[in-house]
Formats: C-alpha cells, sequence, structure tokens
C-alpha cells in the first residue's frame, strides 16, 4: 500500500484528512480536475500548481488510444509525459461503458470498444485496464467496473454490481505495482440499498487503500443522489479515503463533505467555462450576457485568482464569444473556486467552524433563504443544523 490517510479533525461525519500519496501530501476534502489526456484544456501544470491542484485526473481509455500507454511508459511514466510533480489518479476506462454505449459490448470477459479514432475493435478487460494503468504510472489507480446509468431500472443494476464484485477480484491480481499505486475499488449498486449494501462489504473484505462510489451524478435526482453518498460513507472504512465520482458542482461537494466524502472529480467547471460561464458563491455568472459588456467589475470581488485580479467582466466578455483565451481565463478562475473552496472546507473542519461555514456558504447561494429541500434533509442527517440559513 503506498497511501497514508490520517484523519486530522472531524466535525460529525465530515472530516479533513492528509492523504500521503507517492508524489503528494494532500489534503482532503479536495477537487481532482479532469485532465483526460494528460492536459486540463488551456491551463498548463505550472498554473495549476500555482493554483493548488493536488491531483489530476487522467483517463485510461482515451490515454490508451492516444498517445498509448506503451509510450507513456517508454518516456518515463505520465508524470515525466506532462511534466507534473504531484499526484495523479487514473480511471478505469469503465465510464465509457455509459459515455459511449453505442460503441461498446459488454461481457463477463470485459468491455469491446470501438475505437472513436479508427474504429477498429478494443477490448479492455480488468487484467487489461490494470496494466494500462500500470504503464501509465498514476498515484491512484481505479478498477474497472461495470457501469450503468443511475437511472437503469431492473436486473441489469444487480448484475452489474455483482459483475464489479466479480472483477475487482482480476483487478487486484493483475495489479503489479502495488507497493507504488493505490487500487481503489469503485461501489455500484445504483439506487436500490440493499445492492450497496451488499457491494460495500464485498469490496471493504478486500481491504484496499480506498474506495469510491461510483454510478451517480448521471441524471438521478438530488434526493436519492445524498442518500446514495450517506448510506456508502457510513459504511465504507474510518481509515481510507472516500471518492465520490463525477461530482463536481460546489453545492454537491459540501453535501457529500458534510457526509463524510473526501474526493471529487468533475469536468464541470472546465466545460462550464468553455460556455462562457464563471462560478462564483452566488452561483454561475454567465459572461455572455450583453449585460457584462460594459461591467468593470472583476469576475468575483471576493477572488484572489490571477484573473479576477487583473481583468474585468467586460474584457472577459469581449473575449468569451470570439477568443479562446475566453476560456482559458475561465477555466483557470473556475477550477481556482474549486480549488479554494476544498481549501475553505479543510480548513473549516481542522478549526471546528464547519456549520459556519456551510451556513455561510447556503446563504449566498441562497441570499432568498430558499435552499433546496434535498439540501436540508442531507444537513439533518450530517447534524448540521442550517436554520438560520
Amino acid at each position: 500500500m503506498a497511501l497514508r490517510f490520517d484523519v486530522l479533525a472531524r466535525f460529525n461525519r465530515a472530516r479533513a484528512a492528509k492523504m500521503t500519496l507517492p508524489h503528494f501530501v494532500c489534503e482532503t476534502p479536495l477537487f481532482m480536475p479532469v485532465g483526460t489526456q494528460g492536459t486540463i484544456k488551456g491551463l498548463t501544470t505550472s498554473q495549476l500548481e500555482e493554483i493548488g491542484c493536488q491531483i489530476i485526473l487522467g483517463n485510461t481509455y482515451h490515454l490508451a488510444l492516444r498517445p498509448t500507454s506503451e509510450l507513456i511508459d517508454e518516456l518515463g511514466g505520465l508524470h515525466k509525459f506532462m511534466n507534473w510533480p504531484r499526484a495523479l489518479l487514473t480511471d478505469s476506462g469503465g465510464f465509457q461503458m455509459v459515455s459511449l454505449l453505442h460503441l461498446a459490448d459488454i461481457t463477463e470477459n470485459g468491455v469491446t470498444f470501438q475505437s472513436p479514432v479508427d474504429g477498429s475493435p478494443m477490448l479492455l478487460t480488468p487484467e487489461e485496464s490494470i496494466q494500462i494503468q500500470n504503464k501509465i504510472g498514476a498515484d491512484i489507480i481505479m478498477a474497472l467496473d461495470d457501469v450503468v446509468k443511475t437511472t437503469t431500472t431492473g436486473p441489469r443494476i444487480g448484475e452489474a454490481m455483482y459483475r464489479t464484485i466479480r472483477w475487482i477480484d482480476r483487478c487486484i491480481a493483475a495489479h503489479q505495482r502495488p507497493d507504488e499505486q493505490n487500487l481503489f475499488a469503485i461501489v455500484q449498486g445504483g439506487l436500490d440499498p440493499v445492492l450497496r449494501d451488499i457491494c460495500v462489504k464485498a469490496l471493504t473484505k478486500r481491504n484496499l487503500p480506498g474506495y469510491a462510489i461510483g454510478g451517480l451524478a448521471g441524471g438521478e435526482d438530488k434526493d436519492s443522489f445524498w442518500r446514495v453518498v450517506a448510506q456508502c460513507t457510513a459504511a465504507l472504512p474510518e481509515d481510507k479515503p472516500r471518492y465520490v465520482m463525477g461530482v463536481g458542482y460546489p453545492l454537491d461537494i459540501v453535501v457529500c463533505s458534510a457526509l463524510g466524502a473526501d474526493m471529487y472529480d468533475c469536468v464541470y467547471p472546465t466545460r462550464t467555462a468553455r460556455f462562457g460561464s464563471a462560478l462564483t458563491p452566488e452561483g454561475v455568472l454567465k459572461l455572455r450576457h450583453k449585460a457584462m459588456a460594459e461591467d468593470t467589475r472583476p469576475v468575483d470581488p471576493t477572488c484572489a485568482c490571477m484573473v479576477c485580479r487583473t481583468y474585468s467582466r467586460a474584457y472577459i466578455h469581449s473575449l468569451v464569444t470570439k477568443d479562446a483565451m475566453g476560456s482559458q481565463l475561465l477555466s483557470y478562475h473556475n477550477l481556482y473556486y474549486m480549488l479554494q473552496l476544498s481549501r475553505d472546507l479543510h480548513y473549516s473542519i481542522i478549526q471546528g467552524r464547519f456549520p459556519e461555514f456551510v451556513c455561510d456558504f447556503l446563504k449566498k447561494m441562497f441570499p432568498n433563504g430558499d435552499v433546496p429541500k434535498w439540501v436540508c434533509n442531507a444537513m439533518e442527517v450530517a447534524e448540521i443544523d442550517i436554520g438560520a440559513c
């Protein structure tokens, strides 16, 4: 095991921890930007260091297609290839079963994909996924799981969950670098609490370095979403990191952290930047709107990032529809916002003021007091009084 997880402070279910990985010592809760092919669109690795990024997520499926895991291995691993000194996490390729389903055929052996590059068939087995990730060399590697959309119903949910359990043993057996890379298992089971419970119990018996909660953020209603997170975090080991996959909305991250989750990833901050939108404490600011054309204020007057210290809303408005620089500046700001949110969560728990932080966050996002019912329900379970919000 190449991971150490030390819980430094708690507030009820929420926890702040130090996670020591081969390439970096991370503070949780933490958000991981998604760099599908070894790059965050529009940002350099030095800029990512500058804004406090701790872990970048890379995509096994896309990296295996281009530039290929063999080439990455030959050139010294993904850290060296992309010149990133801090931690990396690679997903297994399983998510592509959902996002590229028209290109995929799932059997007990693995997943056969049709390459989007040249149309040729590509078989991804649990063994192959781990071999590719061993070559890429990330600090955290994910087991191949059988992923189905959360909104799927019927026997397919149970089939996928039991297959995920069977595949974890094949992943463990194939893992050649356990002293350098940490294999995380992924809890599946859709929105069914019985299936989720079976999966958590089976996977935790394997005593792996960390556990992810998969199969969410795929269109399910928010009340179901938080209940699955709450169930899984309560059942997963206290001394291991808990990673909610695909979650990137700031509100979701605050709620999941209150429920005891530690790690998150999503393309949302950079994808929404490419559409001309900025993340602020009050919500999403749409820089494309005509109202921004003569607005000389920073994107977020309370933000200390380079973009907010340097440029006006009017300037970015003039760029977002015409120039790549607009989306680059907004990507920088949005990731800074997410990473600052992570730091604020960590230190508010350490300093014993987590409930105050949550209330302040909700007051800014919902100034009229119209906090969504699902958030109120989740906070009640997390034992955080938001009555004053």
